[in-house]
Parts: C-alpha cells; sequence; structure tokens
C-alpha cells in the first residue's frame, strides 16, 4: 500500500499538468503563480516565469527567457535567444534546451533529461544533470559538489550560420569535490581545468590542467 500511495503522489503532478489550458502569449510575458499547475507555457518575445512550487508541462519561449522558481518543477524547456535559470530545488523531467543563452541550476536543482545549448554558459552550482551535458561554443562550470552523469559533449561547429562560433575556445571547469560520470569528449580546442577533489570520466580530445581551491 505505501509503495502505491507514493506512486500516486509522483503520477499526481505530472496528470495535473496534463489536464490543465495551456498558456501562449506574443508579444508579451507569461508568469504562472507560485503552487499553481499550468500545461504548456510559452511566449515569443517574452518570458515565461514559473513561481516557487508550480509545476508546468513545458516552458518555452523564443526572444525571451525561463526561469523556474524555487521547487518549481516542468517537464521540459527550450528558448532560442533567451537564459534560462533554475532556482533552489527546481527539478526539470525531460530536456533543457537553449539556442543562444546562459544555462544556469542553482543548489539542489536538477534536470533529468539532456542538457544543452549552442551559444552561452552552463553553470551548475551544486546541482545535478542526469542525461549530460553538450554546448559548441559555450563555457561550461561544473561547479563545487554538482553532479553529471551522461558526460560532457562540445561539439564541433558547423559550417553554416553558426560558423562565428569558431572563434570562441569553450573553458571547462569542474570544480572541487564535483563528479561527471561518462566520456568528457572535445571535438573542437577547449581549455578543461579539474579540481584536483573532483572525479571524472574518460576524457576525450582534450588535455586535463589540475587546479586546487575553491576555483582556477
Amino acid at each position: 500500500m505505501r509503495r502505491i500511495l507514493l506512486a500516486l503522489a509522483l503520477f499526481l503532478p505530472l496528470a495535473a499538468m496534463a489536464s490543465d489550458n495551456d498558456t501562449d502569449k506574443v508579444n508579451g510575458d507569461v508568469h504562472v503563480s507560485a503552487g499553481q499547475h499550468a500545461g504548456k507555457a510559452s511566449s515569443v518575445n517574452g518570458d515565461v516565469e514559473v513561481g516557487n512550487h508550480a509545476v508546468v508541462e513545458k516552458a518555452s519561449t523564443v526572444n525571451g527567457a525561463v526561469k523556474l522558481g524555487h521547487q518549481a518543477q516542468a517537464g521540459e524547456i527550450d528558448t532560442v535567444n533567451g537564459g534560462i535559470d533554475l532556482a533552489t530545488g527546481a527539478r526539470v523531467q525531460g530536456k533543457v534546451e537553449a539556442v543562444n543563452g546562459d544555462i544556469r541550476l542553482e543548489q539542489g536543482a536538477e534536470v533529468d533529461g539532456h542538457l544543452s545549448n549552442v551559444n552561452g554558459t552552463i553553470t551548475l552550482d551544486d546541482a545535478h544533470a542526469a542525461s549530460g551535458i553538450e554546448t559548441v561554443a559555450g563555457d561550461i562550470t561544473v561547479g563545487a559538489n554538482s553532479r553529471v552523469e551522461g558526460g560532457i559533449l562540445v561539439d564541433k561547429p558547423n559550417n553554416g550560420w553558426f560558423h562565428w562560433g569558431s572563434t570562441h575556445k569553450p573553458v571547462i571547469v569542474i570544480g572541487p569535490h564535483a563528479v561527471v560520470q561518462g566520456t568528457l569528449e572535445f571535438r573542437r580546442d577547449v581549455v578543461l581545468k579539474v579540481s584536483d577533489s573532483a572525479q571524472i570520466g574518460p576524457v576525450k580530445g582534450a588535455t586535463v590542467e589540475k587546479f586546487n581551491g575553491a576555483t582556477p
């Protein structure tokens, strides 16, 4: 019985998300109030803000930022030309994806799906990424006590619209007591700095520069 009740407790947020209405705006911000459940929250030319302890099926925008409040939940997040911020204890069950935007996971935040951008920093502050991190031209900081499963990939720029990204050499920092499981693969030149107290998987395509202390 206790197992059944636990399963129901985990299922209810998703069921609530699927049953509520979507919110879409053009040239305006979208706000999901604290504690509320919503379906898809999306905007064009506006931010999407999900309040503390709120739950949404998906948060997405073009030319805007996405922000999840403390202990908020989302099924997935994506943005074009905007950043993504997950506050303390926020969780995303699917992917988190940005094009030309920074991604930040604050203390205790979790992403179960793939975490990626094309350009912009990716920062984990005592946070957890369960299905790998990927970028093309962004810097990555896996901060102190953070955990990453699924490795890290820095891909090479293609010959199309993103050719300008080839001028930036990404800086990858693995902080004190951080753990990265899986391969760290680099298909272009990067600077890789790893704390002497961190644990990482195999490295392909880069040379590790060790450091001690809080930062390189």
